[in-house]
């Protein structure tokens, strides 16, 4: 489950990113200090990337981002009221991969998330595509390709993350359990009808007949089993 560090000190825009981010499925940690902020310099490896306020308490967020940089390599995205090209181009010379001026749409700042995390994006699969009869997935543009009519259909985060780890543990029963605990994580459980509809969704896109599935089956009280043989 990816996971984003935020440091931001206004607590209500704080308050407001962290649950558009869980919305979206991303796991979420919060700072509203700098010198807090600076805490977490050497665990950054286990963030995919920091969402970082220019304007801290004690420390700056420039100053916290130097810091950084001398740890990680991790994708950064500064957030700041100051939204001049002077202050935009000091923000990316010491490191920044990107730079928010505020306020800020939150569909775009989504949307540089995600744009952010895909570059540096840390996947369990084996490859950049699979193949599933006349589909093809294509992980990094998050495309299904059919090859039959050439047309493409977008999935979403959730449904890569999904399609990752039924490639990796093809031809195993993969239970409920483990994918929560793979790709929600403890504490965001969503419900079984959640991942049931993923898999329903799976057949309908891949599957000739999704009543009668060849790649995707339920293997009942237990989870499910992805399979490429025909």
């Amino acid at each position: 489950m990816q996971e984003i560090l935020v440091v931001e000190d206004e607590s209500s825009l704080l308050e407001m990113i962290q649950l558009n981010l869980e919305l979206e499925g991303f796991k979420v940690t919060t700072c509203d200090h700098g010198r807090k902020a600076l805490e977490y310099a050497e665990q950054l490896d286990r963030f995919d990337l920091v969402i970082l306020d220019v304007m801290l308490p004690e420390v700056s967020g420039l100053d916290v981002c130097r810091t950084f940089r001398r740890h990680s390599d991790v994708p950064v995205l500064f957030l700041s009221a100051k939204g001049t090209t002077v202050d935009r181009i000091a923000g990316l010379k010491i490191g920044a991969n990107d730079y928010l001026p505020k306020p800020f749409d939150l569909e775009e700042l989504l949307l540089r998330v995600q744009i952010l995390i895909r570059t540096n994006e840390k996947t369990i699969h084996t490859g950049d595509s699979l193949k599933i009869g006349d589909m093809e997935v294509d992980f990094p543009t998050y495309e299904v390709i059919d090859h039959i009519n050439h047309t493409r259909h977008l999935l979403t985060k959730r449904e890569i993350e999904l399609l990752q780890l039924f490639n990796a543990r093809k031809d195993q029963v993969v239970s409920r359990d483990d994918i929560l605990s793979e790709l929600w994580g403890n504490d965001q459980y969503p419900t079984g009808r959640t991942i049931d509809n993923y898999i329903l969704n799976f057949r309908k896109i891949f599957e000739k007949d999704p009543r009668n599935p060849v790649y995707f089956h339920s293997i009942r009280g237990v989870g499910y089993k992805f399979t490429l043989a025909e």
